[in-house]
């Protein structure tokens, strides 16, 4: 797993950093992780071990953003998002608290944090899915106080300043 350097952050940072990282590393079929601010803007990202795994294909044959598969979870994360949050109000479902897509080579997950933020993982086919979401449970409980307007400036300077 790759990650922004946590040199310099604030320990509040450092600790949501330290959260995406042991999701990434402790739960059984996580491939990437990012999470999302409310304007679509990627705070937080690990890139995947093995990026070509899920799909069986090499890295080098996978459509990429420009910064890798972390952008386009990122995209994504911040489209479903959207397009789940307008198809709720549509039918007046409340807030949406947690989407997810099956796919053939894998799974996307989205939850939301308080903030607006939302939390998206790529997992892998044969995940066991109650187990993603129960920890993605666990990170947006711990985040989600955490996400103060300062931190999450500092989350995307941060990000700008990663290779």
């Amino acid at each position: 797993m790759t990650a922004p350097s946590t040199y310099g952050l604030s320990s509040q940072a450092r600790n949501l950093q330290w959260l995406l990282t042991d999701l990434v590393e402790e739960v059984p079929g996580v491939d990437s992780v990012a999470v999302v601010s409310s304007d679509g803007l990627l705070l937080l990202s690990s890139e995947p071990a093995d990026p070509g795994r899920a799909q069986d294909r090499p890295p080098a044959d996978r459509p990429r953003g420009p910064r890798g598969a972390s952008a386009d979870l990122a995209t994504i994360v911040s489209g479903l998002g959207s397009l789940t949050t307008g198809a709720a109000a549509l039918m007046d479902g409340g807030a949406v608290k947690q989407t997810m897509v099956a796919m053939e080579h894998g799974s996307v997950f989205v939850m939301a944090i308080s903030d607006g933020s939302l939390l998206g993982v790529h997992a892998a086919p044969d995940c066991d899915m109650s187990v993603v979401a129960y920890h993605m449970a666990l990170f947006v409980g711990r985040a989600g106080h955490v996400l103060t307007p300062e931190v999450r400036s500092e989350l995307r300077q941060s990000m700008e300043r990663t290779p």
